[in-house]
């Protein structure tokens, strides 16, 4: 089988600091993977790479089995890689729904024409409705990105990363900002999300990886120190000193 996301040997160097150390790992229909390390790991530059905000230096990226490795950012989306932000990029002088359908038209090449009369297209808003229902938040609809909660903005920004039909979809940080007792709602969000999408997640509520990730991968230094399930993450000593630390061994312990 295809993987939907490669990578092969993957480096960036920003002169003589090498920040992605020859990273491979692969992604595959259903996948649900969460990359995980400590602060200055290089996590948000590995993460630029495969969405293409930054060129690497040396490796390829591959997509489907195509190499996509200095593919734009737009061609990937195209190509079915979508990324959230660890900070919301929403608009905030529209709607929930507004948000929505607009990344609905970006995908069906609607956007030159008058918004106010494509959203309201019976196609157009029969997919943000559905959507917003699956993630639970169709009542919020009508609302302004203004008067939205934090949480229901990292919803929003799953819904309009949905809307652009991914077959991977890159999470970065998707609790970022959320309090704590309000995470489980994003993990109920993702978890009604389509099994065949493979899902990359960088977050650090480590509670919430480990209830989403089937395998988890640990970066340290721009390298991947260690791939496995979860158990096997928390069972490693070399990722909990890395990492974990007091985490693993609270939980052990427990």
């Amino acid at each position: 089988m295809t993987a939907l996301l490669e990578l092969q040997h993957l480096s960036k160097s920003f002169g003589g600091l090498r920040v992605t150390d020859d990273v491979s790992f692969t992604l595959s229909s259903g996948d649900r993977v969460a990359l995980i390390g400590p602060n200055g790991a290089g996590k948000t530059t590995l993460v630029n790479q495969i969405s293409g905000d930054l060129d690497p230096s040396e490796g390829r990226i591959l997509l489907g089995g195509v190499d996509v490795t200095g593919a734009s950012i737009a061609e990937r989306v195209q190509g079915g890689l979508v990324r959230t932000f660890q900070v919301t990029r929403l608009f905030t002088g529209l709607t929930v729904a507004e948000n929505v359908a607009l990344a609905v038209m970006q995908r069906r090449g609607l956007t030159k024409r008058m918004f106010s009369s494509v959203i309201n297209r019976a196609d157009v808003r029969e997919e943000w409705q559905s959507i917003l229902g699956l993630l639970g938040i169709a009542q919020l609809a009508a609302m302004p990105v203004t008067k939205l909660a934090y949480g229901q903005q990292r919803l929003l920004d799953l819904a309009i990363g949905l809307a652009m039909k991914p077959r991977v979809l890159v999470l970065d940080e998707p609790a970022a900002g959320v309090p704590h007792d309000e995470s489980p709602r994003i993990l109920e969000a993702i978890g009604k999300m389509s099994p065949d999408i493979a899902i990359l997640m960088i977050e650090h509520d480590m509670d919430l990886v480990f209830k989403f990730a089937k395998r988890v991968l640990v970066l340290a230094s721009g390298a991947l120190i260690f791939e496995g399930t979860p158990a096997e993450v928390k069972e490693n000593a070399a990722v909990r000193t890395a990492y974990l630390g007091s985490y693993a061994d609270a939980r052990r312990a427990s």
